[in-house]
């Protein structure tokens, strides 16, 4: 079955265990405005309330961009307003709150399908994904140094954490966009492909995904997030919400039962 919930600016379906988040501004490619970002924050939270949805994969419309960050047309009418406030870091006080970039709790696993320009914001939301998927013509880049602006969405800080230092402050410093090939070789991306193949190729990860133990996933992605910065004694020492609730379910004995039985197993997420 398939729900389909469609706004002026995000379509948002739902096909069994799989979430799909479509920017949808593609003659704008995809820059995101306040409407927009006020949408997904209700998205985002359907999401996470929802314990029927295990996978969500995000995309922009058309196969020009994925998207060009924030709506740079519409950010200048609100200075010529003098309704635009200095802004920094995050978004708080600002629509969409939390935005998926400061939702660092976010358990699910969002896989980023990629095509044409990831820039601004568009390559700090698929820098806060856990997957990236992306076709061989996309275009990643960071150009805000360029626009008296600055990544602060978490571009600064993501990427430095996601390539090695310089090479980061290489692309920040400069706004030089990075090929799909390079994001590959820096491990930005997961798997590149050609446009022809980028729907089938996503299509594998996520089945990939949902043959998982739903549990399993949220408990590993936390963990992985929560541990990134300790020593590995504390590592193993701290406590990981989500792997207690793995730990006492019943995903955590069908697993082994089915192992034990020859049969695929049936992950109920409890």
């Amino acid at each position: 079955m398939t729900t389909v919930a469609t706004s002026n600016t995000v379509e948002y379906r739902k096909h069994g265990h799989l979430a799909t988040v479509e920017l949808n501004r593609p003659r704008v490619l995809n820059a995101m405005n306040r409407a927009m970002h006020a949408e997904l924050a209700e998205i985002w939270d359907d999401i996470e309330a929802d314990d029927d949805i295990w996978a969500v994969v995000l995309s922009g419309a058309g196969r020009r961009a994925f998207s060009v960050g924030q709506d740079l047309t519409e950010l200048a009418e609100r200075i010529g307003d003098g309704a635009c406030t200095r802004s920094s870091f995050g978004s708080a006080g600002k629509p969409g709150y939390p935005r998926l970039t400061e939702r660092f709790s976010f358990a699910k696993p969002i896989i980023a399908k990629v095509s044409g320009y990831a820039l601004g914001g568009g390559f700090e939301l698929a820098l806060a994904c856990d997957i990236v998927i992306a076709s061989t013509d996309a275009r990643f880049g960071l150009p805000e140094a360029k626009l008296g602006l600055i990544p602060g969405a978490g571009g600064v800080f993501r990427l430095p954490r996601q390539v090695p230092y310089r090479v980061a402050m290489g692309h920040l410093l400069t706004g030089r966009p990075m090929s799909a090939t390079r994001a590959y070789e820096l491990g930005v991306v997961n798997e590149v492909v050609d446009g022809s193949e980028l729907d089938a190729c996503v299509d594998r990860w996520a089945a990939d995904v949902l043959a998982c133990a739903p549990l399993s996933i949220r408990a590993i992605k936390e963990a992985a997030a929560l541990s990134a910065n300790l020593p590995l004694p504390a590592a193993f020492a701290a406590d990981y919400p989500w792997e207690r609730v793995r730990a006492d379910s019943a995903d955590a004995t069908e697993g082994p039962l089915a192992f034990a039985q020859k049969r695929l197993p049936h992950w109920t997420a409890r």
